[in-house]
């Protein structure tokens, strides 16, 4: 059997974002309003993961269909800016894109551009079992062509994970992400009941671990067949920007897991990511290290 020489294979989710730092959220109607530079940067989800991993130590591999666009330009300059291999494939619609929205306190609204998928996109199943069988875990994020790839990963005997967002718990969409996951991330923001949500994606998919995020409320944990509370870590600075922080905390949940640490000690490493992360804005690359997550996670531990 192949040997792992990756820890973590991260599928789809590459794209770029035009940022633009605005008044206030919801943006007032008007003709126009004046805001400071707005820039587009590579790092939509999957990018941002890979980047969290790889700056935790962790060998990663980025696998996404990206245009011969510039865009597609920005993201595979972001990957080998950073030492990250990228196994880009071609796509005809071209790279995926965003416009946020980052209100003064952080939060953000995303606009995507629903036009750079189309229906016949696959990654090549060989070249998604060829990586699957060097790895020891995957996190898949749940751009469309990524569903068809899980039978793969799964018959490779890999560990998935995988981030369904602002999930509401209805769209049928994400359940085929959500319950072939042995690792399922989901923001409780468009949840009305977090904790149902969560035991039913227990209930009815392979998930071991289940995690909703809530911001500064901190985050739900299924685990063991209980759901608890971890409350949210203090950022180490002034939050500027919240873009990137779920994927922050993913990353950070994801070096825990693969070091062996129990389901809670592994949210705590990523409530410290994703804290960190809003204090960066977004048009900035800069991810927590290995280094200072562990310094944070030990401190937490310090005695009063």
């Amino acid at each position: 059997m192949t040997r792992p020489d990756i820890d973590v294979l991260v599928l789809g989710g590459a794209g770029v974002d035009t940022i633009a730092y605005v008044p206030e959220l919801p943006l007032p109607f008007a003709d126009s309003h004046m805001v400071p530079a707005i820039e587009a940067r590579a790092g939509q989800t999957g990018d941002n993961v890979a980047l969290g991993l790889h700056g935790l130590g962790l060998r990663t591999h980025h696998l996404d269909l990206i245009g011969d666009d510039r865009e597609g330009d920005l993201v595979r300059a972001l990957h080998s800016g950073h030492g990250i291999p990228f196994t880009a494939i071609p796509s005809a619609a071209g790279t995926k894109r965003a416009v946020n929205l980052v209100g003064p306190d952080g939060r953000r609204l995303s606009l995507y551009d629903m036009t750079r998928t189309a229906d016949g996109d696959r990654l090549p199943p060989e070249q998604v079992r060829a990586l699957a069988l060097r790895s020891r875990h995957a996190h898949v994020s749940i751009t469309y062509p990524c569903g068809h790839a899980l039978p793969i990963l799964r018959e490779s005997g890999t560990t998935i994970s995988t981030d369904l967002h602002d999930w509401n718990g209805t769209e049928p969409y994400h359940e085929t992400f959500a319950y072939e996951a042995d690792l399922v991330f989901l923001s409780a923001t468009a949840l009305d009941s977090p904790h149902k949500t969560m035991r039913r994606i227990a209930e009815q998919g392979r998930a071991r671990v289940v995690v909703a995020t809530d911001g500064a409320k901190g985050a739900h944990l299924w685990a063991d067949g209980e759901v608890s509370h971890v409350p949210a870590v203090p950022p180490p600075a002034e939050v500027v920007d919240s873009n990137g922080a779920g994927d922050a905390f993913v990353s950070g949940f994801l070096f825990g897991w693969l070091g062996g640490h129990a389901p809670r000690n592994c949210a705590v490493f990523g409530s410290i990511a994703g804290a960190y992360a809003c204090t960066v804005p977004a048009t900035r690359t800069a991810m927590i290290s290995r280094a200072e997550l562990l310094a944070a996670a030990a401190r937490l531990d310090e005695p009063a």
